[in-house]
C-alpha cells in the first residue's frame, strides 16, 4: 500500500543508530528525505540510508543545548528546503537511585530527553504552521512510564514530561493540521542492549518472564508505527494517540526488588 510518505521531508533525532536508525530506514524505504541529527552521526549507517534513492543528510546537534536542539532544525529546513515531519526520538539514562542523584546526572537527563525534545518541537511547529500545509509530529517514549525501574527516577520524570508535552502540542496543534503523535516503544536489541553488555542469562529469564510475545524488539517494528502515525492515508484522523509497540511488555506488573537489594545500591560506597 502506498503511504503517501513519498518525496516528503523529514528530521529525526538519533537517527542513526538503534530504534532511530530503525525508524530512518523505514522511512527511507517509503521515498521519505531525511536529516539525521546526533551527537555523532554514524556515516557508514548515513550511506546504508542513502542506498534506498532517497536524500539523506547528517547534522551534528547536542539537542541538550538549546541553541543547539533550535539551530538544528533550521539546518534541517536549509537542506531539504522545508519539513514535512519531525520525529523526536534522541534520549539517554543516567541510572542512579534517589539517594544517589546528582545534579549533573539529573539536568543531562532532562535537557536531553524532555527539554530538548521542547525547544525542537517549538521550532518545527513555528515552521509548519508558517508554512501552512500541515505536518506530523511523533515522540518516542519509553515503557518506563508503565512500570517503576529502580535507579531510573530521572529518566522517568523525562518520560513523563514527554506525555504532557504530546497532549498539548496535539490539541494545540490540530487547527493547524499538524498531527502530533507518541510511540512507545519496550525492550529492543540495539547496541545497547547487545549481548556483550548485558548478562544473556538474566536477559532471556526478563525477555521470558515480563514480554508475553517473548521476544525483544527489532528497531524497524518501531519505525512501521511511525510510518502509521506520519501517513494521511493511514492516520489522518489520529492525533495524541500514544502505540505502545512493546510486545505486551507494558501488561506486565513491576519487578519488586527484596529489602536487600534495595540497600544494596542505596548503601554509601
Amino acid at each position: 500500500m502506498d503511504l503517501g510518505l513519498k518525496d516528503k521531508n523529514l528530521l529525526i533525532t538519533g537517527g542513526s543508530s538503534g530504534i532511530g536508525k530503525g525508524i530512518a530506514t523505514v522511512l527511507a524505504q517509503e521515498g521519505v528525505n531525511l536529516a539525521i541529527a546526533s551527537r555523532n552521526p554514524d556515516p557508514q549507517a548515513i550511506q546504508e540510508l542513502r542506498r534506498y534513492g532517497t536524500k539523506v543528510v547528517a547534522i551534528h546537534a547536542d539537542v541538550s543545548k538549546q541553541t543547539q536542539a533550535v539551530g538544528m532544525v533550521k539546518e534541517a529546513i536549509e537542506e531539504l528546503g522545508h519539513l514535512d515531519f519531525y520525529v523526536n526520538n534522541a534520549a539517554w539514562a543516567w541510572h542512579q537511585p534517589v539517594t544517589k542523584i546528582d545534579s549533573e546526572s539529573w539536568y543531562n537527563t532532562l535537557n536531553t530527553n524532555l527539554t530538548g525534545a521542547m525547544w525542537a518541537c517549538q521550532t518545527v511547529s513555528r515552521h509548519m504552521i508558517k508554512r501552512g500545509k500541515g505536518g506530523g509530529i511523533v515522540i518516542i517514549s519509553s515503557t518506563c512510564k508503565y512500570t517503576v525501574g529502580y535507579t531510573e527516577t530521572a529518566y522517568r520524570v523525562s518520560k513523563f514530561g514527554l506525555e504532557a508535552l504530546l497532549q498539548n502540542l496535539a490539541a494545540e496543534l490540530a487547527p493547524f493540521g499538524i498531527r502530533v503523535n507518541m510511540v512507545t516503544p519496550g525492550h529492543y536489541v540495539t547496541r545497547l542492549t547487545s549481548w556483550d553488555r548485558i548478562d544473556r542469562a538474566k536477559t532471556e529469564l526478563f525477555r521470558d518472564k515480563y514480554i508475553p510475545m517473548r521476544r525483544f524488539g527489532k528497531p524497524v517494528e518501531v519505525g512501521s508505527a511511525v510510518a502509521f502515525l506520519l501517513s494521511e492515508v493511514m492516520s489522518s484522523y489520529v492525533t495524541g494517540a500514544d502505540i505502545a509497540v512493546d510486545g505486551g511488555m507494558h501488561l506486565q506488573p513491576v519487578n519488586i526488588l527484596t529489602d536487600e537489594e534495595i540497600r544494596a545500591f542505596n548503601e554509601e560506597s
